[in-house]
């Protein structure tokens, strides 16, 4: 049986404290809503975050404090409901289904990209990307983070496999292919900083032709 793979520690704290930025936040959103275990033990974390709070020293209040809050009140528009689902996708996880898409975009054979129009956070932005069976990308590294949480399918770089819920992290130190290998197309949904930037020469001559 193939091992999980779950985000580091470091950056399920990070979502747990709100310090992620927002497009690694959507595609966190997103493996939590599939790792039900995972999603409990990053509740766990921001309870404990919140018991800190409670212990820390009051901060004053502005005189005009109460007056704000109790017009904020008075203007509720009444019972919350949750939102409509904003896109075509109900394959999707909960958090995804919150978010607009654009038109899918052929990239390459076999793989189409669509953006998702979550917060962005400079260059760094959240796409779902779908390849065929027995596709693989070109050989590349990344400009910065790269983010990958699987919806459905399966894919597998040189040295490790991903399936749904699965989450890999890359970055620029890392040069991998990844290739689906499962019998259905394998969807993903990415935080991806700047451009991917393809090996060799053979990327040099594609790097202006994929653009993600």
């Amino acid at each position: 049986m193939n091992a999980r793979r779950n985000p580091s520690e470091e950056r399920l704290l990070a979502y747990a404290s709100g310090s992620l930025s927002a497009p690694e936040a959507v595609v966190i959103a997103a493996h939590l809503a599939m790792r039900p275990a995972n999603d409990a033990w990053v509740r766990e974390l921001q309870a404990v975050g919140g018991a800190f709070l409670n212990d820390a020293s009051p901060a004053d209040l502005s005189e005009d404090a109460l007056a704000h809050a109790l017009a904020r009140i008075e203007t509720d528009a009444g019972a919350v409901r949750s939102p409509a689902p904003l896109n075509d996708m109900p394959e999707l996880p909960e958090p995804l289904r919150r978010y607009a898409l654009g038109p899918w975009r052929w990239i390459g054979p076999g793989m189409r990209v669509r953006d998702v129009h979550a917060p962005r956070d400079g260059d760094c932005r959240v796409i779902l990307l779908r390849i065929e069976p027995g596709r693989e990308t070109p050989k590349h590294t990344h400009g910065g983070v790269e983010l990958t949480c699987v919806i459905s399918g399966a894919y597998a770089t040189e040295t490790q496999r991903f399936d749904i819920g699965d989450l890999e992290e890359a970055n620029d130190d890392v040069l991998h292919q990844p290739r689906v290998v499962s019998d259905e197309a394998c969807l993903c949904v990415v935080a991806l900083d700047g451009q991917i930037k393809l090996d060799g020469w053979l990327g040099w001559l594609m790097q202006p032709f994929v653009r993600l």
